[in-house]
């Protein structure tokens, strides 16, 4: 799950950043994480893991972990 993931994040934000860095990402930690940043990440998670996010699970997500936590709960 965590390297469908990373890409999910890299293809959003148009980066190649690396697994550390992306781990201790957050919201607007870049400028690249903005509100359109946002739902193309959003966009991208949904397509790569074939499910819809739940729109406070949308608001909640605000950081690499906490979209790991979040996957999880669709993912089984």
């Amino acid at each position: 799950m965590k390297p469908k993931l990373e890409s999910c994040f890299n293809k959003a934000f148009m980066l190649e950043l690396t697994a550390s860095e992306l781990e201790k990402l957050e919201y607007q930690g870049i400028p690249e994480w903005d509100s359109v940043g946002h739902m193309a990440l959003v966009a991208n998670i949904e397509d790569e893991f074939e499910i819809m996010l739940e729109m406070e699970d949308v608001i909640e997500l605000n950081s690499f972990s906490k979209a790991m936590e979040l996957i999880a709960k669709y993912v089984q």
